[in-house]
């Protein structure tokens, strides 16, 4: 008779071996979502694009929470759900925003395909880093919140030469070794912090909601997140660059 300690042991388990790859799938389901938003935004369905865009950062945002609950590293160690995880973010928050700004018009005409390809080039740099994500759980380099950008250039309203002037700044800063608070994983306020990125989702799902209809207050009022997020980062950056 099999050691019943052996079959409850979650490592040997086919139940937890299902749970881990269901939560792989899970990360995976992020590529459909790009691909059904670039679908949508094709046909200029930017509201539901924006929806969709919101939904992969959800996604984003719960899969590393169930793939440390599930163990899957330990459980399917030959499967490297960090790999699919980057492919799945390169397609949430670089191809389909850049697409977005392209086909909304967001960018000088005679410029606009370059400029929408610069965050293209830029962030396929900062994801092959080794450190992308450091061992202290930060972001090297901007971390290409690129859906971020097309979201508030595009219910901003905000001129053509800012919205360029915007694409340059935020690729170069690709290249800049600041580190970024890594929202889930962050040693530093990471309840507040998780807290209040969570009340600036609802706000930004408000919003989206109200499509094409202007928001503009609450819009604003939404900015406090990534004023929030970017002082923290740069405050950080400061102590520890005085540190060292």
């Amino acid at each position: 008779m099999a050691d019943r300690s052996s079959i409850l042991d979650p490592q040997s388990s086919k139940v937890s071996v299902l749970l881990a790859w269901l939560v792989h799938l899970y990360t995976a389901l992020g590529a459909v979502v790009a691909f059904v938003s670039i679908l949508l935004i094709g046909q200029s369905r930017f509201q539901e694009a924006f929806l969709l865009m919101f939904l992969a950062v959800v996604i984003d945002a719960t899969d590393g929470t169930l793939a440390r609950a599930a163990r899957v590293k330990e459980i399917i160690p030959w499967f490297d759900g960090d790999r699919l995880e980057d492919i799945v973010d390169y397609a949430n928050y670089v191809i389909v925003p850049c697409l977005l700004i392209f086909r909304a018009d967001l960018l000088p005409a005679p410029d606009a395909l370059w400029l929408a390809a610069l965050p293209l080039v830029a962030s396929a740099y900062g994801f092959c880093q080794k450190e992308a994500k450091t061992a202290d759980h930060f972001f090297l380099g901007f971390p290409s919140y690129w859906n971020i950008l097309a979201f508030y250039l595009y219910v901003l309203k905000t001129p053509l030469w800012v919205n360029a002037f915007s694409i340059i700044v935020f690729s170069l800063l690709v290249f800049v070794p600041i580190k970024y608070v890594y929202p889930s994983r962050s040693p530093y306020l990471r309840n507040f912090t998780n807290v209040f990125a969570a009340a600036w989702g609802a706000l930004l799902l408000w919003v989206i909601y109200s499509l094409p209809e202007s928001m503009p207050s609450v819009v604003f009022v939404s900015i406090l997140f990534p004023a929030y997020y970017a002082s923290l980062s740069l405050k950080l950056e400061v102590k520890r660059l005085r540190s060292q």
